[in-house]
């Protein structure tokens, strides 16, 4: 069995075609951007939180290809994305002889990523959990005429700066946001993200750690 990167992925034109497409059927739906930024994103973000808890770079490399994938299954369909997420990146990877032990870490990962029946199985996991729904910024908006914004689009379009940090030391996580209050307010945020922010909570105990959610300096979880 070979060793698989997260370089090799970025490179893999099956990949990219999945990501376009499933990218392109969320937008059909009026869906956020979920596609190779957010995936580039997570899987740096689940990465870095791996490598300042002390994990092996192993650990750090599947966490990192866990959050390459684990929006990959929107190209069958948003329903049980997770499910079909974690299918087609075992397909993928043992086509490129990836250790079956390896696989299924990251698709125990991808699996459970999502709050509907997710929950945080192993630290490649959790890292991806925190990682993922840590993404919320203004990017991702598709739709230019603000007055045809959603509750979604508003509360991510608000979003000028979100960053995940880690203090080993103190065991806290921590998301740090800053949202523009002129075009949402704070309890707009709480009303869409909760059950996010909760999950985030159980993969940051999943991890040794506390969880902490900070928005325009002011902490809030």
């Amino acid at each position: 069995m070979g060793t698989v990167t997260l370089k090799d992925l970025r490179n893999d034109e099956r990949i990219n075609c999945y990501m376009e497409m499933a990218d392109a059927n969320l937008a059909a739906r009026g869906y956020t951007e979920h596609g190779k930024r957010h995936a580039r994103l997570t899987a740096g973000i689940a990465a870095y939180i791996l490598e300042e808890l002390g994990y092996s770079e192993k650990e750090q490399e599947l966490g990192a290809i866990a959050g390459y994938l684990h929006d990959i299954g929107n190209v069958v369909n948003r329903f049980n994305h997770d499910v079909c997420s974690a299918l087609l990146s075992e397909q993928i990877l043992f086509s490129r002889g990836m250790d079956p032990a390896e696989i299924a870490i990251i698709i125990g990962a991808v699996g459970n990523h999502d709050e509907g029946e997710g929950f945080p199985v192993s630290p490649i996991s959790a890292a991806l959990i925190i990682a993922d729904k840590s993404d919320v910024h203004r990017s991702r908006v598709r739709e230019k005429d603000r007055a045809l914004f959603d509750i979604h689009d508003r509360v991510n379009y608000a979003s000028e700066a979100s960053r995940v940090y880690v203090d080993q030391e103190k065991k806290m996580i921590s998301l740090k946001i800053t949202i523009d209050t002129e075009m949402v307010s704070v309890m707009d945020y709480f009303e869409i993200f909760l059950d996010r922010m909760n999950m985030c909570r159980r993969a940051a105990k999943a991890l040794e750690c506390n969880f902490t959610l900070i928005i325009n300096d002011t902490r809030l979880l």
